[in-house]
């Protein structure tokens, strides 16, 4: 069932319109605009959730430590965004991100904590400075809230799906690394698709 459930949430992800990706700040507010851009774009949806299936899977510190790294350095790519200081390969930095947060989580791969959280903080520099160049008329504050607030959601939601893996299979605890690493090719699989796409 859950795995039914992981192809099908994969299937609605992949086909989603990019076209609904961007609100309109002046019709529907700075920070629905923020909230609605990760939500609605189908390459930060995969990554963030699967920060959340990594943080899981590690377990321990791992849990917070994470999120609030990706989290954290999103900010620090957005103010980069802000200032006007460019990265060069954002948006191939991200469609990465996909792919290679999918394949740790897919390996269920175990490295130092501070390498983990290194790492997805790298990747949230990109996701935080791509946010910044599609601001548009939105204010920065409203924008950015919305934006951290959908983040974060979609860690939790990663991190939901991980402990529910545990608790479905809790019969048969060795079930739940391979619901979670099933997850995690799916996400890798999707990286690669949206880049050929």
């Amino acid at each position: 069932m859950l795995y039914r459930l992981g192809l099908a949430t994969a299937f609605g992800l992949l086909t989603a319109s990019p076209a609904l990706a961007h609100l309109d700040p002046s019709e529907h507010g700075s920070f629905a605009a923020g909230f609605t851009h990760p939500l609605f774009g189908t390459d930060h949806v995969l990554a963030m959730i699967a920060v959340g299936l990594w943080a899981a899977l590690l377990g321990g510190r791992a849990v917070w430590a994470l999120p609030t790294a990706f989290v954290g350095a999103m900010i620090v790519g957005f103010l980069l965004s802000l200032a006007g200081i460019p990265l060069p390969y954002v948006e191939p930095f991200i469609l990465t991100s996909v792919v290679v947060l999918g394949v740790v989580v897919a390996l269920a791969l175990r490295l130092p904590l501070g390498v983990c959280a290194a790492l997805v903080g790298v990747f949230g520099i990109c996701h935080g400075h791509a946010h910044g160049g599609e601001i548009g008329s939105a204010g920065e504050l409203s924008y950015a809230g919305g934006f951290v607030l959908a983040t974060a959601l979609l860690h939790a939601a990663g991190l939901l799906i991980g402990y529910g893996a545990n608790v479905a299979t809790r019969n048969d605890p060795a079930w739940a690394p391979r619901i979670i690493r099933s997850l995690g090719v799916l996400t890798a699989l999707g990286g690669l698709y949206l880049a050929a796409a």
